[in-house]
Parts: C-alpha cells; sequence; structure tokens
C-alpha cells in the first residue's frame, strides 16, 4: 500500500521545495547630478580628488517602503568585490543625499574605516555600483559598523524595490 503512495509523496515533497515564495522586487531610479549612468565618475568624488560622496537623488519607490539602505561597491576589484559605503535606516521620505552626506548610520568599508571610501583603483578602469534597497522594515538589524556584506545581506531579506547605478573611474 505504501509503495502506491510513495511516488505521490515525492511529488509532493519536491514540488514543494520549488514553491518560490519570494516577493516581487520592483525597480525604481537612482541617478546622480554629477554623472550619468555608465558614466565617469568626476575626480572630486575619488580619492585622487576630495574623496566625497558623489550626491544621489531617487524617483518614486514602490508602495510600502518604510525605509532605504545604500551599498557601494566595485567589482571589478583584483581581489573580488571592493566595499566603498554601506548606509541604512535612511528615512523612506528621503529622496536624496547630498555630497558628502550620510542620512543613516555608516557601514566599515574595506579600506577599514566607517563611511564613504572614495573610488582609488589600483590599475585600470573600474565600475562603481551604487545599490539603493526600498525595505519594508524602519530599522535593519545591522550593528554599527558592520561590513557592506553583512548590510546588503540584511537589505535582500526586507527588500521592496531596488534602484542601481553605475559610475567608472580610472586614475591618470
Amino acid at each position: 500500500m505504501w509503495r502506491s503512495f510513495a511516488p505521490a509523496l515525492w511529488l509532493a515533497a519536491t514540488a514543494a521545495c520549488g514553491t518560490r515564495t519570494d516577493k516581487a522586487v520592483a525597480q525604481f531610479n537612482l541617478s546622480s547630478s554629477a554623472f550619468q549612468n555608465g558614466g565617469a565618475i568626476p575626480g572630486e568624488f575619488t580619492c585622487d580628488g576630495g574623496g566625497k560622496s558623489p550626491p544621489l537623488s531617487w524617483s518614486e519607490p514602490p508602495p510600502g517602503t518604510k525605509s532605504f539602505a545604500l551599498v557601494v561597491d566595485d567589482p571589478s576589484a583584483p581581489n573580488g568585490t571592493f566595499g566603498h559605503w554601506g548606509v541604512w535606516d535612511i528615512p523612506a521620505s528621503t529622496r536624496m543625499i547630498g555630497s558628502g552626506q550620510a542620512p543613516g548610520p555608516q557601514s566599515k568599508n574595506d579600506f577599514g574605516k566607517l563611511g564613504y571610501g572614495a573610488p582609488c583603483p589600483p590599475n585600470g578602469s573600474h565600475h562603481y555600483r551604487f545599490k539603493l534597497f526600498a525595505l519594508d522594515t524602519e530599522k535593519l538589524d545591522v550593528s554599527s559598523g558592520a561590513k557592506f556584506q553583512d548590510l546588503e545581506g540584511a537589505a535582500e531579506k526586507h527588500v521592496l524595490g531596488r534602484a542601481e547605478l553605475v559610475g567608472t573611474y580610472q586614475r591618470h
């Protein structure tokens, strides 16, 4: 008798494993008045200039957004993705971050310092991703000074929407 139920049980178990319970992630727009998406980041926002973060602004996020988190990284770094900045618990009413500002707690960058670590590639042209997450929570469970990877992992658990801006930089 159990033999006749075994295939049905196996099918039910494997079907449940493949069920997606993830919610859809909406897209919205992130931009900077300092550079275009895919364009060069001006020197003033790099280690060769003032080293301040560039100004950022974004469009209306998805409904239900309670806060934002921002992660900036360089996936073209020689030893793997390099973290340049992380900010979280950005209020839902915020639609811009001024140059050099941090509207929330900041992560430790891969330079080993808290806050924005300006692009400073050792060689060649690098791509810097500014990733903004619209979140379904007002506060992320992230410790002050956490690494950017911990911030991004916590944000992924609460993401309603995401926006991305990419800039390039090559030292001269």
